[in-house]
């Protein structure tokens, strides 16, 4: 602990908050939340993604038209108001965050993933699996399910960059965990006690900025260069 607004020293490396907080040790600590909840999210919506797509691919027709036409709902759902919708409904805790996160975004890797199965689908090996009696569980475990396993792992790692970017915005809204400190809420406990009013927002509102756009920018070259491994044609 220091003085409320203390500047940057040999003894607090970012300064302190208002109540004298290192922000410092905040910004350590909101990193496990912030990227935990990121992870987690992603984790979830991407299963749930992988499972629409693998279904609607597979089984096409009246399943397939059935599960499209929700994900095309979601998708045009405008994102900020449900999202704060949702959030102030379910009430700020880390598991609704986690749900309103994957209640977004599941719907996009649900299409992308849909797209891969329909074409691996009309491939010779799975015909000749269907056509020897294979049941659609075993041929889409067996052999769908590998080959779309990079793309998998690519719409996952760029699912946890918007998690972690929505993560933020919650938070820094009022709508995130007020049990948990992470880089959203330091932004948010900046914005309410006045840091932009002052010099503290120097180092009090860039530090946690920064961290943010320096993991979603990794995230997100990290993903691109996963997609361009699971579709060489990108490479083009």
């Amino acid at each position: 602990m220091g003085r409320p607004f203390e500047p940057p020293s040999l003894r607090h490396i970012l300064g302190t908050n208002d109540i004298g907080q290192d922000i410092f040790s905040e910004i350590a600590y909101g990193s496990r939340i912030s990227l935990l909840i990121g992870i987690s999210a992603a984790l979830v919506s991407v299963f749930i993604g992988s499972m629409v797509g693998l279904v609607s691919g597979y089984f096409g027709k009246l399943v397939d038209s059935f599960l499209m036409r929700l994900v095309d709902i979601i998708l045009v759902l405008p994102f900020l108001p449900l999202m704060i919708l949702l959030a102030a409904y379910l009430g700020p805790s880390f598991l609704n965050v986690i749900l309103v996160i994957s209640a977004l975004i599941w719907a996009r890797p649900a299409r992308v993933i849909r797209s891969q199965v329909l074409s691996i689908t009309a491939r010779g090996y799975v015909e000749a699996a269907r056509s020897l009696g294979g049941s659609p569980l075993h041929i889409i475990f067996s052999h769908v399910l590998p080959g779309i396993l990079p793309l998998i792992l690519a719409q996952l790692v760029q699912a946890a960059n918007l998690s972690i970017l929505i993560e933020a915005a919650l938070s820094f809204l009022g709508l995130g965990d007020p049990l948990e400190k992470s880089w959203g809420s330091i932004l948010y406990y900046a914005n309410v006690r006045g840091a932009f009013l002052t010099g503290a927002w120097i180092w009090w509102v860039l530090p946690p900025g920064l961290c943010i756009t320096a993991v979603v920018l990794g995230f997100a070259f990290t993903g691109y260069a996963l997609e361009e491994a699971a579709n060489p044609r990108l490479r083009r």
